[in-house]
């Protein structure tokens, strides 16, 4: 069973401002946490209780992992 994907409202924002292209490759990336949380490539960040980071071209993904949800802590983060 897939988890479910909730954003909160920042990371709403800021993933409604991006360009289409760029908009679309993190929605495939998201979806594809909705599979599997636990991605190749994903890290757990240091010092911070249950916050995960997947990369996207320039872009990061952060996010929290819970029983049967994910949450999309923040989202859209360049470098």
């Amino acid at each position: 069973m897939p988890y479910s994907v909730q954003f909160t409202p920042a990371a709403e924002r800021a993933f409604g401002s991006l360009e289409t292209t760029i908009r679309r490759r993190i929605a495939r990336a998201i979806d594809g946490l909705a599979q599997n949380p636990r991605p190749a490539g994903v890290k757990k960040l240091a010092g911070l209780e249950n916050l995960w980071r997947i990369r996207v071209g320039d872009y990061r993904i952060i996010y929290r992992i819970f029983d049967r949800s994910l949450i999309i802590a923040a989202t859209c983060t360049d470098d």
